[in-house]
């Protein structure tokens, strides 16, 4: 039978809840045409994720989020043609969900600095694998512990060249990607039932 302390040293899993979640992508369109059309914004709609930490000392933390890569939507307004077309380009010649259909980070290292009582600043160093490569990422995220909740949010930058990815090309090319994305996220994680 385990004390009560020894229950206080093992961790706590909470999962990422994608309905109350939000996590979009940034882009930045550049050529020609680039001024015409604006910088989308895709929202990534299937991901799952889980975070653990012993709770109090916020020792042993680990995150990992994965996603589909088939089920991004561009979340700007557009004629519905367009939005068929730069889609169905993003997923058969761009991200190739068919060979690639999961992204998924992992933390190796996580450094939690407490702000407040429930406002915590987590550094966290980990592996991105997406589209077949397997890069470095660091996120830097801000924890807010609710007890009965987390709420995690932060943004990181990636260029798709190091995924192996050749940006967005339209209309021939006068409307591109540029290789720089922007990813932002605000998710709520719950315990573990």
């Amino acid at each position: 039978m385990q004390t009560a302390t020894q229950r206080g040293l093992e961790p706590v899993k909470f999962l990422i809840d994608k309905t109350a979640s939000r996590f979009t992508v940034q882009t930045f369109a550049t050529g020609l045409l680039s001024s015409f059309g604006h910088n989308p914004i895709i929202g990534i709609r299937d991901f799952a994720g889980e975070v653990q930490f012993v709770p109090a000392t916020y020792e042993k933390a680990h995150l990992r989020v994965s996603l589909r890569t088939a089920d991004l939507e561009i979340l700007d307004e557009m004629k519905s043609d367009d939005r068929k077309k730069i889609e169905q380009t993003m997923y058969q010649d761009v991200l190739e969900v068919q060979r690639f259909p999961e992204a998924v980070y992992e933390s190796k290292d996580i450094a939690i600095q407490k702000l407040s009582n429930d406002l915590l600043l987590a550094r966290i160093a980990g592996d991105l694998s997406f589209h077949g490569a397997t890069q470095g990422q660091s996120i830097e995220v801000r924890v807010t512990d609710m007890g009965t909740m987390l709420r995690i949010s932060g943004e990181f930058s990636l260029r798709q060249s190091d995924y192996n990815i050749k940006p967005f090309s339209f209309a021939g090319g006068a409307l591109r990607l540029k290789d720089e994305l922007m990813f932002k996220f605000e998710f709520v994680a719950r315990p573990q039932e």
